[in-house]
């Protein structure tokens, strides 16, 4: 436990080192910039933060999110673009939804509508991935639906020296089709999907620590490998990652708002009934 000021952090899963919860701020406050500095402190060490607040407005989920780099709150949507258009179909500038929610047409208000998504880095496809994502819940299943974020950090470090040697230096091409939510929905082959090569081991900027960069979701060859040895790498430390040990799932409220670090983590999606909703609000961060 931690705290400051009146303000409380407290580990999600004592002893994992992933994750806290953050008490005493009230994030519609005028004054939330004077905890920024604690904040940026904790997200450094925890990598994932999650926040009770009710009814809290777009304009503030935006502005939380700026205090960890640059909020995409400036970017004008496409207009046949789902995911930047609300419940009501209007275009919202810089705003998400990851929703199953239909509008009065019956088309889907979000992307990434339904059933399990499999472990990734928001923005990994692009030459300049996301720094965070703020994910906000406004309608949640009755049962599932949890999202699960990966420890990056902790599974470079219990690497056996020999492949931690093994994968040093190396890069791994990433392509993603941003309507698939598992690995082969994505067609590698297609020339006009995002793509971006970065390397495997990631140093973060603001701690030094270094963690692993790759997800089953995005990631699909190691640079310069034989076909057949990256494959087989590629799944070995993709199992690797994906242990329970490495994971906190977050059993979601309505009104929560979970922060993750897209430089330190991997978040995915456990399925969930395909007849209930599940409508979350999306702000992401980049590099400012």
């Amino acid at each position: 436990m931690i705290a400051e000021g009146g303000v409380r952090i407290e580990e999600l899963k004592p002893g994992l080192g992933l994750g806290a919860r953050v008490h005493g701020i009230d994030l519609a406050a005028d004054d939330i910039e004077t905890h920024a500095g604690l904040l940026r402190d904790v997200f450094a060490r925890f990598a994932c933060l999650v926040f009770s607040s009710p009814g809290l407005e777009p304009k503030d989920q935006v502005r939380l999110a700026g205090l960890f780099g640059k909020a995409d709150a400036d970017l004008v949507p496409k207009p046949n673009d789902p995911g930047k258009r609300g419940a009501d179909g209007l275009p919202k500038r810089g705003i998400t939804f990851i929703s199953n929610k239909k509008d009065k047409t019956g088309d889907n208000v979000g992307s990434l509508p339904d059933g399990e998504l499999q472990f990734h880095a928001d923005g990994a496809h692009r030459q300049s991935p996301y720094r965070a994502t703020a994910l906000y819940s406004l309608e949640i299943p009755s049962t599932g639906g949890e999202t699960k974020i990966a420890d990056l950090r902790a599974a470079y470090d219990d690497l056996s020296p020999a492949m931690k040697e093994r994968i040093e230096g190396l890069q791994v091409h990433n392509v993603y089709d941003t309507r698939a939510t598992r690995r082969e929905q994505t067609d590698e082959t297609d020339d006009r999907l995002s793509n971006a090569v970065h390397p495997i081991v990631r140093i973060h900027p603001g701690t030094g620590r270094k963690s692993l960069y790759l997800s089953r979701l995005m990631t699909r060859k190691i640079v310069g490998m034989d076909c057949a040895e990256s494959d087989e790498l590629l799944e070995q430390l993709f199992g690797h990652i994906e242990q329970d040990k490495y994971i906190y799932a977050h059993p979601w409220k309505v009104g929560e708002l979970l922060i993750w670090d897209n430089r330190s983590v991997n978040h995915a999606r456990n399925d969930f009934p395909a007849n209930e909703t599940r409508h979350m609000r999306r702000v992401t961060v980049s590099e400012p």
